[in-house]
């Protein structure tokens, strides 16, 4: 797991901090608590990543309200209404897809985007299955994939009518698997993990 590498007890550390940090440095600040995000990924993450990047764009035609980012993409989550430089959760998700254009801005998207997939690593998978699953449930984000490029499996959590993740589905890597957030995508697993 990344683990923090800064910590004050008098204050959690913001987006505004984080403004300050040097640019050739990937963070993210969950809950005021900052994680370095160093390390760089494998091969096999890579690839993975850029077959599902590949597929979602290829589904979304150039005029669709939703749009795909991969990372490294700032995702800001505001408590309330607060200014950016008090945010205390920004994220850098593998790969994000947002339908609500007023949510993209030059700084990446404020407010909980409607998918996110984390591609995982053994330094950011326990972060990714508890602290991050917690704070999108509690965001709002509909849907959220943990993908297993190593186990060549897809956890997949969507967010129910009462706001909290209905009980994961588990998919092994192999046939199409349908997005609840566009439901005419089927993404096809065996292309990912070919």
């Amino acid at each position: 797991m990344s683990m923090p590498l800064l910590k004050r007890e008098d204050a959690p550390i913001t987006y505004g901090d984080y403004l300050n940090w040097p640019e050739d440095e990937r963070w993210e600040i969950i809950e005021g608590i900052p994680y370095s995000m160093t390390a760089a990924p494998s091969t096999k993450h890579q690839t993975v990543l850029g077959e599902l990047f590949f597929q979602i764009r290829s589904f979304l035609p150039d005029d669709a309200a939703c749009r795909v980012f991969i990372a490294p993409f700032d995702v800001r989550l505001p408590e309330k209404d607060e200014a950016d430089e008090a945010i205390i959760n920004v994220v850098q998700p593998d790969i994000v897809v947002i339908c609500d254009p007023s949510k993209i801005d030059d700084k990446g998207c404020r407010g909980a985007p409607d998918w996110i997939i984390e591609v995982l690593s053994p330094f950011t998978s326990s972060k990714d299955h508890i602290a991050k699953r917690l704070l999108y449930e509690r965001m709002g984000v509909r849907e959220y994939w943990l993908v297993h490029p190593l186990d060549e499996l897809v956890t997949v959590f969507v967010l129910g009518a009462d706001g909290k993740f209905e009980p994961p589905v588990f998919r092994e890597g192999k046939g199409r698997l349908e997005v609840a957030v566009l439901p005419e995508l089927m993404m096809d697993l065996d292309a990912v993990f070919r």
